[in-house]
């Protein structure tokens, strides 16, 4: 007896995809079986369907509690899964308190119990008050710590100064945990050009690529001396990739992401005075963007996640297009394996070669290895996808608090037309069936 059986022609098994049918039983995957098996399949795909694992999102603020108008972990969840998303991990800000300890960590889930769609992780925060008291919180679960070299946004995350960093990554090292950086040097942005106004060029040379090689210079020194994990977030400067496969070739346990809105948008087609591309590090040019590109393939970039950073509309646009003024982020969590997979195949990248920076790779960088692969053993978090669909974003479909995003007006390729979670069939509009997650 068995609880549930897939047949598909496409399923992506093992880095590839072919035919496959696959046996679920108590909410993980008992066999991966051929497609010829005599076995009668409850769900039988299409030929037009691809059957991938469940994708995995280690970028996301939900913002709850405290700024739960801007999102909130039933929106974010329901905007997840409509993307093919069944796993995500919650950044520590923009919620109040943020996630800098214990206690509210408790509160962090006491909002998000019974709310989530998907199965839901947290990320501490390393900020210079917590500094000697990350242990206690890498006890209660969390899959690591972020840290920002530079400020934050929000008055009650501080950044850390290179001394805090390199006291963050020994005391992150004596336990066996990670840090994750956003990686900007304050001193570069403060030298830099003023960024205000409509003009979104203008905006861009006020966070210059030296930003991101300076403060990514000191991650990779600080692991060097110390030996602890960090993984560099949102990764938009091409400029730092020569210093992070170097980092990698010496052996260094440093790990890269970037975000769809790098790979699908360039500086050039942005209007002045678009605000929802607005993101902290900035879109930058073709050029930049084909190197991203290339360092995906190369592995010197490891895996893509959306950083989904919404906020209210007032707060978006505010200053009427000023890029000085308005909120810093992009809301993509629901579109992000279309976007790149719809500018993947433009470049003539396969499917099979995209799926594992959304999948396998983000699973295993929080220690999640029964995530985001079909295999036996593994939950049977599972997506449909149909590749070949085209649609045009439009603002009714955004399942966001906010029906704000850079998406909107694109045309994508890519529909989810179904998921599971642990075997279970789940619908954005259905009974939210998501866990909460804590580090093994």
């Amino acid at each position: 007896m068995t609880d549930l059986v897939i047949r598909a022609q496409r399923a992506f098994v093992g880095g590839a995809l072919g035919p496959a049918t696959v046996v679920v039983d108590g909410g993980r995957i008992r066999e991966v079986r051929g497609a010829d098996d005599p076995a009668v399949a409850d769900v039988e795909l299409g030929d037009d369907e691809v059957l991938l694992p469940g994708l995995v999102d280690t970028h996301v603020h939900v913002n709850e509690p405290g700024r739960t108008e801007w999102e909130g972990f039933a929106s974010a969840t329901r905007a997840a899964l409509a993307g093919g998303v069944t796993t995500i991990v919650d950044m520590p800000l923009n919620s109040i308190p943020p996630t800098v300890d214990p206690a509210a960590l408790e509160v962090k889930r006491h909002a998000a119990e019974g709310a989530v769609a998907v199965d839901t992780g947290f990320w501490g925060g390393a900020v210079p008050a917590s500094l000697g008291r990350l242990e206690a919180l890498w006890d209660e679960g969390v899959f690591g710590f972020k840290a920002f070299l530079a400020p934050s946004g929000v008055d009650e995350f501080a950044h850390l100064d290179r001394a805090q960093l390199l006291a963050a990554l020994i005391e992150i090292a004596g336990f066996g945990g990670l840090l994750i950086v956003h990686a900007e040097d304050p001193q570069v942005l403060d030298a830099a050009p003023h960024g205000g106004g409509r003009d979104y060029r203008r905006f861009v040379r006020s966070r210059p690529p030296e930003a991101e090689t300076a403060a990514i210079g000191a991650v990779i020194d600080g692991v060097r001396r110390t030996g602890a994990r960090a993984h560099i977030l949102h990764l938009s400067s091409a400029a730092a990739l020569p210093m992070l496969a170097a980092a990698k070739a010496e052996g260094l346990p440093i790990t890269v992401e970037t975000c769809p809105h790098y790979l699908v948008f360039d500086e050039a087609s942005i209007p002045d005075g678009a605000t929802e591309y607005k993101c902290c590090p900035p879109i930058r040019d073709v050029a930049n963007q084909d190197a991203l590109w290339a360092a995906l393939q190369d592995g010197t970039i490891d895996l893509v996640v959306s950083d989904h950073s919404p906020s209210t509309v007032d707060r978006k646009f505010a200053g009427d297009g000023d890029f000085d003024v308005a909120w810093g982020g992009v809301a993509g969590l629901q579109f992000g394996l279309a976007a790149v997979w719809t500018a993947a195949r433009a470049r003539g990248i396969p499917l099979e070669t995209v799926l594992p920076w959304f999948t396998s790779a983000p699973a295993d960088l929080v220690g999640l290895t029964t995530k985001g692969r079909i295999a036996p053993g593994a939950d049977a978090d599972l997506a449909v996808l149909a590749p070949d669909q085209r649609y045009r974003v439009a603002e009714p479909e955004l399942r966001f608090k906010n029906p704000v995003s850079a998406y909107v007006g694109h045309e994508l390729s890519g529909t989810v037309r179904g998921a599971w979670l642990a075997g279970r069939r789940v619908d954005p509009d259905g009974s939210p069936a998501g866990r909460l997650l804590r580090r093994a």
